[in-house]
C-alpha cells in the first residue's frame, strides 16, 4: 500500500503522523500546488489531503488510486462523481473539532463583549498603575446571562454551542436552513425571528446554495443594533462587503469571524480596513485546530484507511 500525504503541514508539524507508516509506504509533501498533484500522487493507492483538488485533470493519469482521505469534514475539493466513476472511495472525518470550534465561538464572543484588548492594553500601558484607582471600567460590558443566543445550524457544533450558551444563562433559539431539523431541546424559529430576537448569532451551518450570502445586509438590518455576529462555519455564509457596511453604519455592534469569503484575507476585502477590535475580530481559520482536535483528526484518518484495508466503508461519502 502506497500512501501520498499531499498536505502534511495542514495538520501542523507539532503533531505526530507516523501512524500512517504502519499502514504502508508513505511519502509526505508539506504542501501541494494544483500543478503538482499528479506528480506527487504518482502511483499511490491512497491520497491524504485537505484542500488539494482531486478531479480527472489532477489524477486522471494516476491509475492506482483507490482511496482519498480528507484531513477534514468537508469534501468539496473532491470531484465525487469522478471518483465514483472510477470506484475510488472518498472518506472524511466528522466531529473531531466540535469542542474546539464551540470553545472558539465563545472565546471570540467574550473577547468582543468584555473589550479584553482594551483593558489588557490599559494595564500594560502603565495607565492603570498611574491612575491610583483599584478599578477601571470606562468601556461598559454586559453579561451573557439573560441574553438570547441564536444558532444557525444545529448540528453537533451547534448543539455544543447551545449547551455552553445555556450554562451562561442564555435563552437558546435556532434556525434550520433546510427546515429538516426537528430538535426539540431548543426553540426552533424562522429566520426573521432569529435575526430580530437574538443578542448573539453564531453560524454553524455548511455552505450550500441555501446558505451562501444568507447573512447579507438585509439580514443584518433586521438584527439588533447591539447584536454580535459570529461565523465559525464557512466564509461565504456571511457577505463580507455587506458586513463591513453593517459594522460601519452601526446596524450591528460587533462581529467575530474565523472564516472569510476568500482565504487568506485579501487587501481588497473591506473588512481588512477595520482595525477596531471592539467592533471586529478575525482569526485565521483556526477554530478547528486545537492540539487535541488535530490529534483526533489524524487518528480518525488512520482508522479510515485501516477499515478500507479490511474491506469496510468507514466514513465513505460517495457510496
Amino acid at each position: 500500500m502506497k500512501i501520498a500525504v499531499l498536505e502534511r503541514n495542514s495538520v501542523g508539524t507539532d503533531v505526530d503522523v507516523s501512524c500512517f507508516e504502519e499502514l504502508g509506504e508513505v511519502k509526505y509533501y508539506p504542501i501541494t500546488r494544483y500543478d503538482e498533484i499528479t506528480a506527487q500522487v504518482g502511483d499511490a493507492d491512497v491520497i491524504i489531503l485537505n484542500k488539494a483538488k482531486i478531479n480527472e485533470d489532477t489524477i486522471g493519469g494516476c491509475k492506482n488510486v483507490k482511496l482519498v482521505c480528507e484531513f477534514a469534514t468537508g469534501f468539496d475539493n473532491v470531484d465525487i462523481e469522478y471518483c465514483r466513476s472510477r470506484g475510488i472511495k472518498v472518506c472524511n472525518v466528522t466531529n473531531y473539532s466540535t469542542n474546539a470550534v464551540a470553545q472558539h465561538t465563545f472565546a471570540m464572543a467574550l473577547y468582543l463583549v468584555e473589550h479584553m484588548r482594551d483593558y489588557d492594553e490599559y494595564v500594560k500601558s502603565g495607565e492603570y498603575t498611574a491612575s491610583g484607582a483599584f478599578s477601571y471600567f470606562d468601556k461598559p460590558f454586559a453579561e451573557l446571562d439573560g441574553k438570547t443566543w441564536g444558532i444557525i445550524g444545529l448540528g453537533n457544533i451547534g448543539k455544543k454551542t447551545a449547551r455552553i450558551a445555556e450554562s451562561f444563562g442564555c435563552k437558546v433559539i435556532y434556525y434550520s436552513v433546510t427546515g429538516k431539523n426537528s430538535c426539540e431541546d431548543y426553540e426552533r424559529v424562522d429566520f426573521d425571528t432569529l435575526l430580530r430576537e437574538s443578542d448573539f448569532i453564531s453560524v454553524h451551518c455548511p455552505l450550500s446554495d441555501l446558505t451562501k450570502d444568507l447573512i447579507d445586509l438585509d439580514a443584518m438590518k433586521k438584527m439588533k443594533n447591539s447584536a454580535v455576529l459570529l461565523n465559525v462555519a464557512r466564509g461565504p455564509v456571511v457577505n463580507n462587503s455587506h458586513l463591513y457596511r453593517a459594522l460601519m453604519d452601526g446596524e450591528i455592534a460587533a462581529a467575530g469571524l474565523d472564516v472569510l469569503e476568500i482565504e487568506p484575507l485579501k487587501e481588497e476585502n473591506p473588512l481588512s480596513k477595520i482595525k477596531d477590535s471592539n467592533r471586529l475580530v478575525i482569526t485565521p481559520h483556526m477554530a478547528w485546530a486545537s492540539t487535541e482536535a488535530r490529534i483526533r483528526l489524524i487518528a480518525e484518518v488512520a482508522e479510515n484507511i485501516k477499515s478500507f484495508i479490511k474491506g469496510e466503508n468507514r466514513n465513505v461519502v460517495n457510496m
